[in-house]
């Protein structure tokens, strides 16, 4: 008699196990990145194109919009009221953009607006932002067809001309904190989750499109 081969099952079963797994991973990603994208305002700058005076001129603009939005965010408490004071400014923005690229010698148009980006995951020097959907200050300059730059511009993680913060400058949860500057061994695995969920988020996108 023949002994009945359970390998095909084995094998059915351990990935279901895995996929189950996966599917748990990012569902818990999800909270933590969802969370995450409810509490900080992206800010997100555009080029003209790739020459090297258009991607001078991006860092201009994106100091002189920053220099602009910082001081009407100083008593914001809530990511809700930031998107708020800065919707109201809009015109405000766009003219330092605009401003600041005419002095540059450049008749660029500079748009400036609120919606909501995909970013990949994003690592500062003390802490990293797990891919996915957060709302954005999109600060666009002529075509918007050169390589971007993003930060943070609530809580105000970047200043005029600097990308890097401390931790401590942080309006966020100790949790929050812990996880995107991956405190222990379970806050690294949490940010995978987070990280994963975020390119699933991409991945999904991309396909519905096609």
């Amino acid at each position: 008699m023949k002994k009945r081969n359970n390998m095909p099952h084995r094998r059915g079963a351990a990935l279901m196990a895995a996929v189950a797994l996966l599917l748990l991973a990012l569902s818990l990603g999800g909270g933590e990145q969802q969370t995450l994208a409810g509490q900080v305002l992206r800010l997100h700058v555009l080029a003209n194109s790739d020459s090297d005076g258009d991607q001078t001129l991006k860092l201009r603009v994106r100091d002189a919009v920053l220099a602009c939005a910082q001081p009407l965010l100083e008593d914001v408490s809530s990511q809700q009221e930031a998107e708020a004071v800065l919707s109201d400014a809009l015109n405000t923005l766009e003219q330092a953009g605009t401003e600041t690229v005419r002095a540059a010698g450049y008749d660029y148009p500079v748009t400036a607006t609120l919606e909501t980006d995909w970013f990949p995951t994003r690592t500062y020097a003390d802490f990293s932002l797990p891919a996915g959907y957060y709302p954005t200050l999109r600060v666009e300059i002529g075509g918007g067809e050169g390589h971007n730059w993003w930060c943070v511009v609530y809580p105000p993680l970047c200043s005029a001309g600097v990308e890097e913060v401390a931790e401590t400058s942080l309006d966020l949860t100790e949790d929050q904190i812990a996880l995107i500057t991956q405190d222990s061994g379970e806050y690294v695995f949490r940010f995978r989750c987070a990280e994963w969920f975020g390119q699933v988020q991409r991945w999904l996108e991309r396909f519905s499109d096609e």
